[in-house]
């Protein structure tokens, strides 16, 4: 079914019967509780939560009721899960729309730290934002795909790795430059990571990326450059401001290496025809794979790979405004604002700038759930 009859469909069937039933039950709802009403049922959290009816001890409580309050936490925006549970004491209808009838049930912090703990070993937003992808652009062709990678700061201590140990036995001597000579054995350079990936598996290429909590540093727009401890989000974007895929990595990690492993990811769950790219993700293997998955790379020049340097990028520049000049790439390169748009409204309006939660599994569920509702809206926003 094509997105915008499936979504059209949708929007009728929650305005026509699902808002006046649940107005109805609830009582007046508040365009928040719209909002979250909205993305609860895109979601379809129900399917992908494990139930264990009738095992001997006391029952669980209800995983799903507790995935419904996460998703609205990140719809809210709320920083911490005991503000939301403060919320949810005080909004009867929010509190119903997760699941829980009566305010005894609600359960404790405790409790939903372990939900959220079950969450993130399961990964349980990651598997939901990716149905929705598949089920969502099944027939449908994606113009671009933008790439970037934003930094998300953890309150957590950064991990130390360990300086090689300096042999104490005599080094040998650095080998010069030229032919070696007749008989001489010539180690081989460990291939970088963009040559290994060349021929791993998505698996293996994400257990390759280092996850652990580090120091990032980047330059940003106007040149200064900027530091932060925690870990970096890298995202795919499609128009339309949608995130198809998402990775989650140390700090210290560059853009680059992470490309590869998204470019994958991407294509199996949409098709598309571009891939914009800063001039971090400048190397010939990321273009190599992009061109091989049937892409056309659109990808920002870095400066070291131009004769002459800065100097001749900014002449060149300066000498298509003085005629007129405009390439076709580059005006579908403007399309890779996108991506940054994404990065700012999931910081600003969906938790993605309060990470409360420590370690690289809970800090990426965090993060996922706030993509989870950040691309339903951005489906929703296509009809309405």
């Amino acid at each position: 079914m094509p997105l915008l009859t499936c979504l059209s469909r949708t929007w009728a069937h929650i305005q026509g019967n699902l808002f006046p039933l649940l107005t109805e039950e609830l009582g007046p709802l508040t365009e928040t509780h719209k909002r979250v009403v909205m993305v609860l049922e895109l979601a379809g959290i129900e399917g992908f939560v494990q139930v264990w009816p009738g095992l001997p001890g006391r029952p669980p409580h209800d995983r799903a009721a507790l995935a419904r309050a996460f998703v609205a936490k990140a719809v809210l925006g709320l920083p911490t899960t005991a503000i939301l549970i403060e919320r949810l004491t005080v909004d009867k209808q929010l509190r119903r729309l997760c699941g829980w009838e009566h305010l005894g049930e609600l359960p404790s912090e405790a409790t939903f730290s372990r939900g959220f703990a079950e969450f993130a070993r399961s990964q349980l937003p990651v598997r939901l934002h990716e149905a929705l992808i598949k089920r969502s652009h099944e027939e449908r062709l994606v113009g671009h795909i933008s790439r970037d990678a934003t930094a998300i700061e953890a309150r957590e201590k950064p991990v130390t790795t360990a300086a090689p140990e300096a042999s104490t036995s005599a080094q040998p001597p650095k080998r010069g430059r030229g032919r070696p000579r007749k008989g001489e054995v010539v180690e081989k350079k460990e291939p970088r990571r963009l040559e290994r990936q060349a021929d791993m598996s998505l698996a293996a290429m994400l257990a390759d990326l280092p996850t652990h909590c580090a120091v990032g540093t980047k330059r940003n727009a106007k040149g200064h450059t900027t530091s932060w401890i925690g870990y970096k989000l890298h995202l795919d974007v499609a128009d339309g401001d949608i995130p198809i895929s998402a990775v989650l990595t140390s700090a210290s990690l560059h853009d680059s290496q992470v490309a590869i492993p998204l470019a994958t990811m991407t294509a199996s769950r949409v098709t598309n025809l571009y891939d914009l790219m800063d001039s971090a993700y400048d190397a010939p293997e990321i273009d190599a794979k992009s061109r091989a998955l049937g892409h056309v790379p659109i990808i920002d020049q870095h400066p070291r790979s131009v004769p002459g340097g800065k100097e001749a990028v900014a002449a060149e520049a300066r000498a298509r405004r003085t005629a007129g000049y405009v390439l076709a790439e580059n005006v579908r390169y403007n399309e890779r604002s996108a991506a940054e748009r994404v990065n700012s409204h999931l910081k600003d309006d969906f938790g993605g700038r309060y990470v409360r939660v420590r370690g690289h599994a809970k800090v990426f569920c965090h993060l996922m759930f706030g993509v989870l509702a950040l691309s339903i809206e951005q489906l929703l926003r296509l009809i309405t």
